[in-house]
């Protein structure tokens, strides 16, 4: 609890500002970009969550609305891992679903991409150090892509995801 009020006094009030991600956006393996040379003009996101706070899947779910409108792009979210070009997972791999996480990745067929959405993701965020958290994402399976933030806005999950594709058209 102490920790929690250090980081809030610390913080302090933050309204009207968005704060920055700290991580770097997009690709920054060569061997990503490769990846998705089959997928320039239509991407199936299968969105996993493995233990997160839901303020990622608010932004994920914020990308299907008018104001940012993701399949404009040829970005499609999709129900099934089977049907699913890339998995955008979100949250530390918890205890529960640490399992579950590495059966949807077999199960998403090959070529794959893995996004990390969050920092919660990239290197367990808040959740580091719980004694139900198994760690980051890349502890689990392969990641490709990191987006950083706490919550990362749409604006930069579409810009990560237009980098990844080499895609110029999505540029707003």
């Amino acid at each position: 609890m102490f920790r929690i009020i250090r980081k809030s006094l610390k913080t302090g009030v933050v309204t009207g500002r968005y704060p920055a991600a700290d991580a770097s956006q997009g690709p920054t393996d060569p061997e990503a970009v490769g990846k998705t040379k089959p997928f320039r003009r239509s991407l199936a996101i299968r969105e996993v969550d493995t233990g997160s706070c839901n303020a990622c899947e608010m932004e994920m779910n914020a990308l299907a609305n008018p104001v940012y409108d993701v399949e404009r792009f040829g970005v499609h979210i999709v129900a099934s891992p089977r049907h699913a070009d890339a998995l955008v997972v979100t949250g530390p791999v918890t205890v529960n679903m640490e399992r579950a996480l590495k059966d949807v990745y077999k199960q998403t067929p090959d070529p794959k991409i893995v996004i990390a959405l969050g920092d919660c993701a990239i290197n367990c965020g808040a959740f580091k150090g719980s004694y139900a958290v198994t760690g980051p994402v890349d502890r689990h399976i392969p990641v490709d892509v990191r987006i950083g933030g706490c919550p990362p806005r749409p604006a930069e999950i579409i810009q990560a995801l237009a980098d990844l594709r080499g895609d110029s058209s999505s540029k707003e």
